[in-house]
């Protein structure tokens, strides 16, 4: 029973409790890698590696695309320390969410105990804040052994500028590609400064892209059915890690209603957009360097096709998942844009919002690049 005041002293009145959600996911972090009988971080020789890597692939990058480097710092990452090093902004990400379950469960509670009990506010808040740790501490434990880098699931999570790699998650996702392990993480690393060149040098697009995100959570609705099946399994002699052990399926669901679509429909198109103009530029810079580009390629799209990271990660946070179909379609309308604009021309749309694709662009991606004005124009300038 202390144990269990002790977990919920630890989230206080905030939507998630953290220590708890970093406790689970170290633990998980941990076991992964005693099951593979590798404990050890990143070492010297694969530090060096990376760091070589990245800037390569940054000069590669150089002639595809307007946006300077937006790389100002370089390194290598073990899995713990993708963990510690992201964690600002999953808060950023992960605290609407978690607010919006702790309110429903709060309301669960009749007014008049609510009234009369103030103390019964602050003690739902923690159970919802430890639950919602729980869940959390195991996705992002899962999460830790697959990512390959800062930037893998297209949103900026690490500090402004950093590009980094996972060397012991770009081993394990190696393994049986029958790819040579220095062509998988110069592709890596292309994917990565590509990412930091996008993020680090369009000002409004970090937070355009979190505000569509909590935009978004904040539409959703929470089931009470389902909060109340989640905490009739709650026993208080569990401890905090058992409560990862509690599912919270079903809870969160989006609202049906023309503007939770409409917003929905944005944060998809950007994120396609994202994550399109990614892969375009890295298959130019790549092309007639890596033998295997083409198995490359194919083999990222795969990954996110069957569900790699960042679908996961959407879905179960906030019910949102990447479409493959619309990356598809966003890779080959920046292709588009590339032919019949020219590189400069294609990356000025990104000057401002308001320049961007629509869904309409992803139809009819010639029809786009013919017919739009040109950025001189509208006044732009690179």
């Amino acid at each position: 029973m202390e144990q269990f005041q002790r977990m919920f002293a630890a989230s206080g009145s905030a939507p998630v409790n953290w220590d708890l959600a970093m406790q689970i996911a170290r633990k998980q972090i941990t076991g992964a890698q005693d099951s593979s009988g590798d404990t050890r971080g990143v070492d010297s020789a694969e530090l060096t590696a990376t760091v070589d890597t990245l800037r390569l692939a940054d000069l590669w990058l150089e002639p595809e695309s307007a946006l300077p480097s937006g790389i100002r710092g370089t390194t290598a990452w073990s899995r713990a320390e993708w963990l510690t090093e992201t964690l600002p902004v999953w808060r950023k990400l992960c605290d609407p969410v978690a607010g919006r379950m702790a309110a429903a469960m709060t309301e669960l509670v009749p007014e008049q105990a609510r009234e009369q009990l103030g103390a019964l506010n602050s003690m739902v808040a923690s159970l919802s804040g430890a639950l919602f740790g729980g869940q959390l501490g195991t996705a992002l434990g899962s999460l830790a052994t697959e990512v390959l880098s800062a930037g893998d699931i297209g949103l900026p999570l690490g500090p402004a500028g950093t590009a980094a790699l996972v060397p012991l998650n770009i081993q394990a996702y190696g393994d049986g590609l029958e790819i040579p392990t220095d062509q998988l993480r110069l592709y890596v690393a292309l994917r990565e400064a590509a990412h930091q060149r996008l993020f680090g040098h369009v000002p409004w697009l970090r937070g355009h892209v979190f505000a569509a995100i909590e935009t978004y959570a904040a539409g959703i609705h929470v089931d009470r059915e389902s909060v109340e099946q989640a905490l009739s399994r709650i026993d208080p002699m569990m401890l905090g890690g058992e409560m990862a052990e509690i599912t919270l399926e079903g809870i969160f669901t989006p609202e049906d209603t023309p503007q939770q679509k409409a917003t929905l429909a944005r944060l998809e198109t950007m994120l396609a957009l994202v994550e399109g103009w990614v892969c375009h530029i890295v298959d130019r810079a790549a092309g007639q360097r890596l033998p295997d580009v083409a198995r490359l390629s194919e083999t990222f799209r795969r990954r996110r096709a069957t569900g790699g990271p960042a679908e996961q990660m959407f879905a179960a946070l906030v019910g949102l998942e990447l479409r493959p179909r619309r990356l598809r379609e966003a890779t080959a309308l920046w292709a588009a844009l590339t032919e019949h604009r020219g590189i400069a021309g294609r990356d000025g749309l990104w000057g401002h919002p308001d320049l961007m694709p629509d869904a309409e662009a992803f139809a009819e991606p010639e029809t786009f690049a013919k017919t739009k004005l040109d950025l001189s124009d509208l006044g732009f300038d690179l």
